[in-house]
């Protein structure tokens, strides 16, 4: 997924990775060089789209403006939910 809009700064991947702990998602969530965050979430199709429906609204500072979601198959190494830099 990548969510755009005022996503950076405003604690959109910190609570990204909480929303996606709490439902057990694995994965990992970046910021991008364009002022986007992107994520890779693995998990039950009901915890994944639970988390991509809070992460159309993000945490309370944030205004997402997008949120573009495509579907792969999953990575079997990822074992946790990451904040990358």
């Amino acid at each position: 997924m990548v969510a755009r809009g005022y996503v950076q700064g405003v604690y959109y991947r910190a609570s990204l990775q909480r929303e996606a702990e709490q439902r057990a998602i694995r994965g990992w969530v970046r910021n991008q060089w364009d002022g986007s965050v992107e994520a890779v979430l693995q998990g039950s199709e009901e915890a994944v789209n639970a988390v991509l429906a809070w992460a159309r609204l993000g945490p309370t500072r944030a205004v997402v403006e997008s949120l573009d979601v495509s579907w792969s198959e999953p990575d079997l190494t990822l074992t946790t939910f990451e904040i990358q830099d």
